[in-house]
């Protein structure tokens, strides 16, 4: 396991422990990943890890804003590092398979709202669904 996620644990006010680095190791590692594939990746270092110990640090991570949760449609919840920058997604209909899609155009948010009702917009969430190459040459 490696420690690189230390200082990022201690500057986002939370304490290091193994749990922690662990999800952050896993996640770093599986972009999207969802939480049974973070607990698979979690107990090939931390064997007795616990499904709630990962779910609360998943949590906890997602809180300090570590971790970015995305939840496409028909889909259960996934998580990568890649926070702050307002990014998107592509998502394959049949597999689930999912990818990063940078900003198209301008600053956060990448999209203006036609109607804002009064709020102050900070981001803009944008998924975009399609055929994975390899599901389409299958």
């Amino acid at each position: 396991m490696t420690h690189t996620h230390d200082q990022a644990l201690r500057s986002s006010g939370l304490r290091v422990t193994k749990p922690r680095l662990a999800v952050l190791d896993a996640i770093g590692s599986r972009p999207h990943a969802d939480t049974n594939g973070v607990l698979a990746a979690v107990r090939v270092e931390l064997p007795a890890v616990s499904h709630q110990a990962v779910y609360d640090c998943l949590n906890a991570l997602t809180e300090a804003g570590m971790l970015r949760r995305i939840q496409p449609a028909g889909s259960v919840a996934r998580y990568e590092l890649r926070v702050g920058d307002n990014h998107h997604h592509v998502v394959c209909r049949t597999c689930g398979a999912v990818a990063d899609v940078d900003c198209s155009v301008g600053d956060a948010p990448c999209l203006t709202a036609s109607e804002h009702h009064g709020f102050e917009i900070d981001e803009a969430e944008v998924v975009y669904w399609g055929t994975c190459p390899d599901c389409s040459t299958a």
